[in-house]
């Protein structure tokens, strides 16, 4: 074999194990997103008040003051936490809970999220029965490309930069903890993307837009996992790049982009507007 045709061969596989991987992760992530109780499943969202109220989806009658929800259950309703009942005939009471926190809760086969969203305490019962769950078709995305997977640097500020970013619902904002930004280039251009820590330690998160949002796209936002190395060297997979939840549903309250992070270029990686927002575009 000459040595051209080794190197054809070596970049066919190296496509090929690249194709790979990424349909091994998209398949792990729509199985996640497809969770019997995950947002596919939300059947409503409720913002709760001091006044004591019944809501659709959930038993008891909800409240919140001085930073605790209060849920008062009636006989034969069931609430349970880690297997535990609730009901004893009192009110029950939960919290504070922090920013972007929250707990679970079960009642029969809903689970009960309660969690606090813009400073608002929010509840939001989780069904499988769902439709929007039930009638999930999966989400369109690009055919994985190399060359939207960049190199780039992450690089700190010199310390923690609160950043202000609107939300997927009117009337809240969100604040993350912003530790720096990550340059990169693609299609030419110099690029930045201000970026949050993540869920995972060591991890952040960058929420972007680009000249594909709102054409192929979801228009509001998409999202990018990435883990700098100890030197601050990162790789940008825009293959991996993911919808949030308020591309699928209007019961979300996701956090926007910050302004910077509209990138002049077209990404035509990731994961596209999802079949159920694709009249919306």
């Amino acid at each position: 074999m000459s040595l051209h045709t080794k190197s054809a061969a070596h970049t066919a596989a190296a496509f090929e194990s690249f194709d790979e991987e990424w349909q091994e992760w998209h398949d792990a992530h729509e199985r996640h997103r497809a969770h019997p109780h995950g947002f596919l499943a939300v059947t409503h969202l409720h913002w709760l008040s001091s006044e004591a109220t019944r809501l659709e989806g959930a038993p008891g009658s909800w409240s919140t003051d001085a930073d605790v929800v209060r849920v008062v259950l009636e006989l034969g309703e069931s609430l349970q936490q880690d297997g535990v009942e609730l009901n004893n005939g009192e009110p029950i009471e939960f919290g504070p809970i922090e920013e972007r926190g929250g707990i679970n809760l079960v009642s029969g086969d809903t689970v009960i999220e309660v969690a606090k969203r813009g400073g608002e305490y929010i509840v939001r019962p989780r069904n499988p029965s769902n439709a929007l769950l039930q009638e999930y078709q999966g989400t369109p995305a690009y055919t994985p490309n190399a060359a939207f997977a960049v190199a780039g640097t992450f690089v700190p500020f010199e310390a923690p930069r609160p950043t202000t970013v609107g939300a997927a619902v009117e009337g809240i904002q969100h604040v993350y903890e912003a530790p720096g930004e990550i340059r990169f280039k693609l299609a030419g251009e110099e690029l930045a993307l201000t970026a949050f820590n993540g869920h995972a330690p060591g991890s952040l998160s960058v929420l972007f837009t680009d000249q594909t949002s709102g054409k192929t796209t979801y228009a509001a936002n998409r999202s990018l996992s990435v883990v700098p190395d100890a030197d601050g060297s990162v790789r940008l997979d825009f293959n991996r790049a993911v919808n949030l939840p308020c591309a699928y549903t209007d019961l979300a309250t996701c956090p926007l982009p910050p302004a910077e992070n509209r990138l002049p270029v077209a990404i035509e990686a990731g994961e596209k507007t999802p079949y159920e927002r694709q009249d919306q575009k």
